[in-house]
């Protein structure tokens, strides 16, 4: 008897031949279908409708083309074959569409197999065919075609590969597949499968069902392969998205829950003191956003346990100044707190910037009181072990109530006497394993958590929808901050426009201004090179079967040169990256801060933490090899001191890939939150649940965050509901053995640290 959990290889049957032993490597280990159920959860990627012939329009070259056409005319040639010198045979085919038609030839060595391609490739014949789109003396043409034709009655004849298929349905599908399996291959062996498992257990609780409008088990599983509407394709993958949604959130229920009852000490502020002295020196009134995010924190950190909320604003929007008070407000309840910055130039910034604005609040050397202040502490990588002791013991033994630093806080010899809340600035720099060697230092219970970022990547914004997070948000424009425009410069389009980008420059700092210019590397080596939209070749490639355009890549230490004794011959350039010293960066942002350089010429390590009001310009080089939310974060240096900002997107990513897409929308918008949409829609959502932060690689199988989202949320509703009546789920022993499965996946093997 086969059933879901049976090995795939009962419905493949025996593998004879070497073909046909690849196809079943392919289906087990390239596709990772172990079972049959994993088979069965194989789901088409799309479907033909197989009633009309198929609408093509902006056919390109090497296109992989899976389509519904009619043999327009059929026409059969005999020729000597110069290799053997024997008689040969080929059949010429043109394919009609809806759009552009197809030249096809089929070669045949002996008669009766010219015989046999002259009589089923006559004219009228319609079938599917799938192949690459070329060109041949200006005409179309499918080369190297596959197919199966349809019959008299929509049945299916056999095709080039000698499968024998059932009837055909009014929709096709067309299936994920790889090297050495067609989809029609997944297709027989799905449609084998259907017919010999009757037993799909169903994970959804029939009132689950009944509430939200949701096919069973087994009836989705038939619409989703065989549908006979596209009413049936909408119904089926409603079902599979819930169930999904609600797996993931029980998951996630579960796991807050868990971290309910470990409970936290609750930082409520005791007498407050040193928060309302802070609060009477500042020299301005906070805005009503920062006060409103304020009183969430407190109150989140009035709770006996665990905080874990993201504040996400613009650059500039005040996010800073909010959690300093937060720490401020934990000092003032006794404990410490820690904030996790991913470069030292950044670590630095905050140091300067907080105890800047504590002032001599910034000098006590006790916990809890305001009269004696908080002691501020600096911790960072390059610090010698002579320097950090002092540091390292204040924070030991509770002297110090802040420390500010970068991945040094994470290494085991720092402790703390009483962590009591911890800051993640920037934190898509962080994975899950490092905020947790953080938070992990806590004695006795866990510390509240609070992370920032300015633009949130499609991680945050996942996990943003799907509840893990609790978001606070700082809306408002930040003061004195000048409009940015930006533009897309096409190198390869058009070289002549970086004579125009250097003039540019050249301008500005002759009004007396600044200028970036950032490249992607340090040093040149001409056998690296970068693919064209490298972040997603991978994924569209094994679909779309393109190669790669590549080039070398822009690197600092050949354009620093290059602008000083060329385009930018006079001006002060200067040059910065992470192999300098921390010496030699500090000293040459100090100095461009004080504009002793006209252009610095750097890394990403400007990136964050980087504050000059009077650079106005910037100038990215292959700008395509950055991220929207890193491009946005880099446009964010510039405009900073009321005059309007300039920022020059240099690329050679051609019109029409994600990566020119990309660009464009970053030039189209500067709101960080919208960017942050678009980052979603393009890279997807990445490993909601584990360690992986953006990309293609998503865990999610049918789910789409921003697509989905009222489902999400739905599902989020009845999951709740589950849990408050068992949490156990006991009585949901299908349902309850997926969770568990999902719990213990390696993809969620970093949830309670995330």
């Amino acid at each position: 008897m086969i059933s879901l959990d049976s090995p795939v290889e009962s419905v493949l049957g025996v593998a004879k031949g070497r073909k046909a032993q690849a196809r079943h490597e392919g289906i087990t280990q390239r596709l990772g279908l172990e079972t049959v159920g994993d088979l069965l959860r194989h789901f088409p990627r799309r479907y033909l409708e197989t009633r009309s012939l198929s609408s093509l329009a902006d056919l390109q070259e090497g296109q992989l083309l899976t389509v519904v056409g009619e043999i327009a005319s059929s026409a059969s040639r005999s020729y000597r074959d110069r290799r053997t010198g024997r008689q040969a045979y080929r059949q010429e085919v043109v394919l009609r569409t809806e759009g552009p038609s197809l030249q096809m030839t089929f070669f045949a060595q002996q008669a009766h197999v010219g015989r046999y391609n002259e009589q089923r490739l006559s004219k009228g014949r319609r079938g599917i065919f799938m192949g690459k789109v070329g060109t041949f003396r200006g005409e179309w043409q499918l080369t190297n075609p596959q197919m199966v034709l349809f019959g008299a009655e929509g049945e299916a004849s056999e095709d080039l590969a000698a499968l024998s298929l059932e009837t055909i349905g009014p929709l096709y599908p067309l299936y994920p597949a790889t090297k050495d399996v067609e989809s029609w291959d997944l297709q027989k062996a799905i449609t084998f499968a259907r017919t010999m498992v009757d037993d799909v257990p169903d994970l959804l609780p029939e009132q689950v069902r009944s509430e939200f409008g949701l096919l069973d088990a087994h009836t989705a599983l038939d619409r989703i392969h065989a549908p006979d509407s596209w009413a049936d394709v909408t119904r089926a993958q409603k079902r599979y998205r819930f169930e999904e949604a609600l797996v993931t959130q029980l998951v996630l229920g579960r796991r807050r829950r868990f971290i309910r009852a470990m409970g936290a000490r609750a930082r409520d502020g005791g007498q407050g003191e040193l928060l309302a002295a802070f609060d009477e020196r500042l020299p301005f009134e906070l805005t009503a956003g920062q006060v409103e995010v304020g009183a969430q924190i407190d109150d989140d950190l009035a709770q006996p346990h665990p905080m874990n909320r993201l504040l996400q604003g613009e650059v500039g929007s005040g996010k800073t100044l909010v959690a300093l008070r937060a720490m401020l407000r934990v000092v003032d309840s006794g404990g410490q707190a820690a904030l996790l910055a991913p470069t030292e130039v950044l670590a630095q910034q905050h140091h300067r910037s907080i105890t800047a604005l504590l002032g001599d609040l910034g000098d006590g050397p006790m916990l809890g009181g305001a009269t004696g202040g908080v002691g501020v502490e600096l911790l960072t990588g390059s610090m010698t072990k002579t320097q950090r002791t002092g540091p390292l013991s204040r924070l030991a033994i509770g002297e110090a109530g802040i420390v500010i630093g970068t991945h040094a806080l994470l290494e085991d010899q720092v402790q703390f006497f009483d962590l009591g809340l911890v800051v993640v600035d920037e934190q898509h720099r962080f994975g899950v394993e490092q905020r947790a060697a953080l938070t992990d230092k806590a004695l006795g219970s866990p510390p509240h958590v609070l992370v920032m970022t300015a633009t949130p990547i499609p991680r945050t914004v996942a996990m943003t929808v799907f509840g893990d997070l609790e978001v606070s948000t700082l809306t408002e424009l930040p003061a004195g901050r000048a409009a940015i425009q930006t533009n897309v410069v096409p190198v390869a389009e058009a070289p002549s426009w970086m004579d125009r980008v250097w003039a540019r420059v050249r301008e500005e700092v002759e009004n007396g201004h600044q200028a970036y210019v950032v490249c992607p590397r340090i040093t040149s080596d001409e056998s690296e090179q970068v693919a064209v939209d490298t972040d997603f070749w991978q994924y569209a490639a094994a679909e779309e079967g393109e190669q790669p355009t590549t080039w070398p890549l822009r690197a600092v230490e050949d354009v620093v040169v290059e602008l000083a004794e060329g385009p930018l011959s006079g001006l002060r350039v200067a040059k910065m990256h992470g192999r300098m010293t921390p010496d030699e960066k500090d000293g040459t942002m100090r100095a461009f801060a004080a504009g002793e350089i006209d252009v610095l010429v750097s890394t990403t390590v400007i990136e964050v933490g980087v504050d000059v009001a009077n650079a106005t310009t910037m100038v990215l080089m292959d700008a395509e090899r950055f991220g929207i939310s890193q491009l946005h974060q880099l446009r964010g240096r510039v405009g900073r001191g009321g005059h309007p900002g300039l920022c020059l997107l240099v690329s050679h990513a051609p019109v029409g890939s994600d990566a020119r897409a990309r660009l464009e929308a970053v030039a189209a918008t500067t709101d960080g939150f919208e960017l942050s949409r678009v980052d979603l829609e393009q890279r997807r959502e990445g490993d909601v649940l584990g360690r992986s932060q953006s990309g293609y690689r998503s865990t999610l199988e049918n789910l789409r965050v921003l697509r989905d989202e009222d489902t999400i949320i739905e599902a989020r509703g009845a999951a709740e509901a589950l849990l408050d009546a068992d949490d156990t789920l006991a009585g949901h022993p299908g349902l309850r053995a997926a969770v568990e499965s999902l719990e213990a996946s390696v993809q969620s093997a970093f949830m309670e640290k995330s």
